[in-house]
């Protein structure tokens, strides 16, 4: 098991665009996903992009735990989605509709700002098998996917919203709602 170092915001490695992936299924990307598997449970995270671990490459991971997944007619959904690994993923919008959401970030500890996002799109990559993924996501999931895959373009949350003055310091955060709640 490796746990890897998280760049943080100011690091070079976040700051360009992440080299295409030439053989998904080569032992190296096999073992940097494994690491970023461990990094990825060791942090308690939703996803990671492997530039937040030093390694320019278009490799992503993420998992979306049933509580976030969107309802759909009114039913709760049966699972949510089980870890994920996409290489050289490609998004594509589906409508134009975006929302503005609460993001954090491993690369900014400590912040979470509100991030504009498209709220349904269609994402594609390979996966370590070399197979083919092709899916439409929308709400958290496709949150997510939009904001790992910024992370090989060498785009942070904070690049993508409209309002800095929603950003804010999670732990005040967290206590500011729990005071909106008491009320």
């Amino acid at each position: 098991m490796a746990i890897l170092k998280i760049a943080r915001m100011g690091h070079p490695v976040l700051k360009r665009r992440a080299d295409e992936v030439e053989d998904p299924t080569s032992p190296e990307i096999a073992s940097l996903i494994k690491d970023m598997e461990d990094t990825l449970t060791d942090v308690g995270g939703v996803g990671l992009a492997a530039p937040q671990v030093h390694v320019p490459l278009r490799v992503v991971i993420f998992h979306v735990p049933k509580a976030r997944m969107e309802a759909e007619d009114g039913e709760a959904p049966a699972i949510g989605v089980p870890l994920t690994y996409l290489i050289n993923p490609v998004i594509e919008p589906l409508t134009e509709d975006v929302e503005e959401g609460i993001e954090a970030c491993l690369s900014v500890p400590g912040l979470a700002g509100s991030v504009p996002r498209f709220r349904q799109i269609r994402y594609r990559g390979i996966t370590p098998a070399g197979e083919p993924i092709d899916r439409t996501a929308k709400g958290f999931h496709a949150r997510v996917v939009q904001h790992e895959c910024d992370h090989l373009d060498g785009v942070l949350y904070p690049m993508r919203m409209t309002d800095l003055s929603k950003l804010s310091f999670v732990e005040e955060l967290k206590r500011f709602a729990g005071e909106a709640a008491e009320d």
